[in-house]
């Protein structure tokens, strides 16, 4: 069944493939707590501490809710990956 044309298609195709790409680096750097993306941690900046242990507890919660947003949504864009590649075959298929 066709959805979209094949130029839209391949625009998904080519989007989702850099999604995946980027989301799972992203969710890398975030599993091995990056300190560069530490500005990006939720719930950091608006509070302050007692203790250094409460601080890095905070930050740990933050890096791997970070790090699970982005591997799903990478799944998410296999999905749009999949979609977009069938209807790029479909297209294909109709222009024989």
């Amino acid at each position: 069944m066709k959805i979209c044309g094949p130029k839209l298609s391949l625009c998904g195709l080519i989007i989702s493939v850099w999604g995946i790409i980027q989301l799972v680096f992203m969710g890398i750097f975030y599993h091995v707590k990056s300190v560069a993306l530490a500005e990006d941690l939720p719930g950091i900046h608006e509070r302050t501490f007692n203790s250094i242990d409460e601080f890095y507890s905070e930050a740990d919660k933050g890096y791997s809710l970070n790090a699970m947003n982005c591997w799903i949504a990478a799944c998410l864009y296999l999905f749009t990956l999949i979609v977009s590649g069938h209807q790029f075959y479909v297209n294909s298929r109709s222009s024989l």
